[in-house]
Parts: structure tokens; sequence; C-alpha cells
């Protein structure tokens, strides 16, 4: 008997010992279950997570903050984020990176590259010959690609989400404009790899931000088929989005509330960077004007002056959206010379009249791309910090001939929070109530190749075939098979935006 107990024992050690082991593992696993969303604008971003027992919230940065200033400062030692970049774009304009998204997956004669330096004139852009792109020259010893400054980004950005959850993360949305190609897809994903996150999925901002509309409004949705416009205007770009909200009834879970973007229309560099760019050039001028007769230095060419003229531009700008005039005044703004100057909504308009002439442009090009005209649209909705601006919203009314434009929605956050919705989607770790997405192709994907054919008489000759394989406004995701079955040997083709010199080899 006791012999017996003896030879038992063990075995009773090794059985809690395996127990023990799968409890530290299912531990292991509760500590890493949340997830995040980075949406990422061109001058703020605002980051969301879910964790268990916290559903979708907006992360707070280090200065309680609901958005971080996608802003970068490099020094030899010591790199500087959010707030505390921005503070220092004054004292070190040239090592504070502000805007770099611009320059992702673009080649160096690329005309966004030019653009980029006539607004930023302070940054050296030197040449990469390897890759055909730019990087930023802090000094002669330090020299960053965009997706590395981008990679510090997002690297700083799950600091703060785990930070905000207590808990390590790594499972990550993040948005892109919806106008982003392959190239510019690819670098935003090498950055989230340089920082370490596994991207469950990029979405595009104006998807996550219907995703987030829907989500909260799911008992309105209903087999009755709305469409919503949503026109995005932010710091960089100008987006305009229709989109289309109905139940549908799926395999997995019967009826179920889904979203199909119908129709997509953009404009690349309008935004509210350009009107501050305006506004910096008037009041620049108007320093100068002032100094006139004392043998000055034009404050152009002064780059700490000008980042000081850029930040006063930005508070002008959102000061002017509520007020008829404002007075501009900074400190020392070069050489120890105080700047006032009144400036009026009027001159303000006047100096951006040609920017809010293009904005009707992005309404027409989703309305074509979508084949649909503006009496099927049920309501225009403002996204984005720029639609802010009262003579923005004066246009767009008149464009789209509403009664009124929805501003039933949080225009900064919402896709954050759609993009954090979908991140908790497509993680195992938590179940959530399913909404369908249909996003849509902005880019017609064709595929060539060179076939050889036998002429009637008897000569054989290549000809070359062309197929669209995604048309525009195609929904996603979607599977097309195309058969080969004339090629007996070995063959290359190539895949390629409709329009586009950039090819794919298979």
């Amino acid at each position: 008997m006791a012999a017996t107990v003896r030879r038992q024992r063990p075995r009773r050690l090794a059985c809690w010992a395996v127990i023990a082991v799968l409890l530290a593992d299912l531990l292991a696993l509760s500590d890493t279950l949340a997830v995040m969303s980075v949406d990422l604008g061109s001058e703020s971003m605002k980051v969301a997570i879910v964790k268990p027992g916290v559903p979708m919230e907006i992360v707070l940065n280090k200065e309680s903050r609901r958005k971080t200033p996608v802003t970068v400062t490099l020094k030899e030692n010591e790199r500087f984020f959010g707030d505390s970049a921005a503070g220092m774009a004054i004292k070190n304009p040239k090592a504070t990176l502000r805007y770099f998204q611009h320059l992702l997956g673009k080649q160096a004669d690329n005309p966004h590259v030019a653009l980029y330096r006539a607004r930023f004139p302070e940054h050296e852009l030197s040449f990469d010959p390897q890759r055909q792109t730019v990087h930023f020259q802090i000094s002669p010893q330090m020299q960053f690609s965009p997706e590395e400054v981008l990679g510090m980004v997002l690297n700083y950005s799950r600091s703060l989400a785990e930070d905000f959850a207590e808990q390590p993360i790594k499972d990550a949305v993040i948005t892109v404009p919806a106008f982003f190609n392959q190239a510019e897809r690819r670098a935003v994903l090498q950055a989230a790899r340089m920082a370490g996150l596994k991207v469950l999925q990029l979405i595009n901002d104006n998807t996550a931000t219907a995703l987030s509309y829907g989500v909260f409004r799911r008992k309105d949705i209903n087999t009755t088929a709305q469409n919503v416009m949503f026109y995005d205007m932010g710091s960089g770009s100008t987006v305009c989005t229709i989109v289309t909200y109905q139940t549908v009834k799926t395999k997995e879970a019967g009826m179920q509330p889904q979203l199909q973007i119908r129709g997509v229309g953009f404009d690349r560099t309008l935004g509210g960077l350009e009107m501050e760019l305006r506004l910096r050039e008037h009041l620049a001028g108007l320093f100068n004007e002032q100094r006139k007769g004392q043998k000055a230095k034009d404050v152009r060419e002064n780059p700490r002056a000008m980042a000081k003229l850029l930040r006063e531009a930005n508070r002008l700008k959102t000061v002017l959206s509520a007020n008829a005039d404002h007075m501009a005044q900074i400190e020392g703004l070069m050489d120890d010379v105080d700047f006032k100057a009144k400036v009026t909504r009027v001159e303000f308009e006047e100096l951006c009249a040609d920017l809010f002439e293009r904005v009707p442009g992005p309404v027409q090009q989703a309305l074509q791309s979508a084949e649909m005209n503006l009496d099927e649209i049920e309501q225009v909705i403002l996204v984005g910090g720029a639609t802010r601006v009262p003579k923005v919203q004066e246009v767009l009314l008149k464009a789209v001939g509403k009664e009124e434009l929805g501003k039933n929605i949080n225009a900064d956050e919402a896709a954050a929070m759609g993009a954090v919705y979908q991140a908790a989607a497509l993680s195992k770790a938590f179940k959530v109530k399913p909404f369908v997405v249909r996003d849509a192709v902005v880019y017609p994907i064709l595929v060539e190749f060179t076939r050889e054919v036998e002429e009637p008489e008897g000569v054989r000759s290549l000809k070359h075939n062309k197929r669209v394989l995604f048309s525009r406004m195609g929904p996603y995701p979607q599977r097309k098979v195309i058969t080969f079955n004339r090629y007996s040997h070995d063959f290359n083709f190539h895949i390629n935006y409709v329009g586009c010199g950039v090819r794919i080899r298979l």
C-alpha cells in the first residue's frame, strides 16, 4: 500500500505542474488581450484601445489630451514626440519633422516631394539612390527616411496605448487615406513592422468613419437602403465618400447591418494646412511691410520666425472660424522685434478664394463614381477639423443643395473609433456584433500579358492582352479567377493600376 502511494505521488505532482503551466499560459494570454487603433492624420493622430472590461476608448496622451501631434524632434541623443516635439518646432525647426506622411512611398521626382520642399524649405531632403526616394538629412551623421520617422511615431503611439491599457499591445488597425496607392500602403506597413506592431488591417479612414457612424446607429439600419455622404476635410487633404447602409442576409449570422462604399472623390492637397500656409505668407508680408526702410532681412529667410508665424496662422484660422476679425501678435518674432497686426475673416477668405472653389470637386467625383445624383443622398455629414471653417461649410452647402449639413458625429475621433471596432472584430480575443463592411476599389487594376496566336495565313504572332480585373468602385473583398490554358511554358504577366506606369512583375 505504501509502495503504491509512493508511485502515485509523483504523478499527482506532475498533473498539478501541467495545470500550473496551463494557468500560467492563460494568465500570459490575458495580459495581451488588448488591441489598438491608430488614426493617422496629417497633423495629429488619435489612438483608441479595446481591452477586457473597457469597450472602445480613446487613449489620453501624457498631457491628458485626446489627440497627439504627429511631430518628431530628432537630436543627437534624444527624441521628442507629440506635444513636446511640437513645442520645439520654434527652437529647432530643421530637426522637427511634420507632415512627413506626404512623402511616404514616393520617388524623388514625385510632384508631392517638390511641393513638400516648397512648403517646408527648412528641411534638407537628400536623394536615396538605392530606393530612388528621399530622406531627411538632420545632420551629416543623422538621416532618416519618412518610413523610419513614421515607425518612431507608431512606436510612440503603442507606448501611449500600453500605458493607458496597463498591458502590452501588439495588434493594431491603422487608418490610411482612401487615395493611398499600393506603394504608400506598403510604406505604412514597413513603418509598423519597425515599431513592432502586428497590423490586423490597414483600413481607409473614410471607411472607418462610416463604420463608427453605423455601429452607433445600428438600430436605425433596415432593409431599405440609406445613402449618406461624408465630407472629410482634414489638415492635408479632402475626401468625399458616399456610403449605403442596409441590412443584408449572411450565411454565418442571418440578417446583419452592412455598409458599402459606393463613391469616393478626393483632393490630395486641399486642407487646413494650405489655408494656414496662405495666412503665414500674408503675416510675413505684413511684418516685412512694418519694417520697411529699416534694412531688415526678409522674415521668410528665417526658419524660426517662419515656424512662429505658422503656429500663429494655425491659431488665427481657428479663431477666425468664430470671429469676424482677430489680432495676430507674436513677441520677438525676429531680431527681438514684436509683431502685431489685425486680420479679418474677409481677408482670410480672399487669401483662400481659389481653395474654396475646389471644395465641390470631391463631391462631384464621388457622385460620378457612385453613378448617383444629389437627390439620392439623404444626409451630408461633416468630418475633419478644416470643415469648421465657415466658408467651407457655406460653399459645400450650396454645392450639395441640402437644407443643412450634418454635424452629428465626432469629427475628430470617428475614424479612430471605427478602426478600433474593426480591430476588436478581427482579434480572436473579442466577440463583437457583426457589421458587414464592403469597401471599394479606388484605383482600377488590370492584368497585362502577351500570348502567341496563329493568324489565318498560318503565321504565328504575339498578341498583347489587357484585362481589367477590378473596376473602379468595385466592392471588395472579392475574388476573381483568370485561367491561362493556352500556355505550355512559363510566362510573365503584369499587374498594374489602370493609367499608371508602375508595374509589378510576377
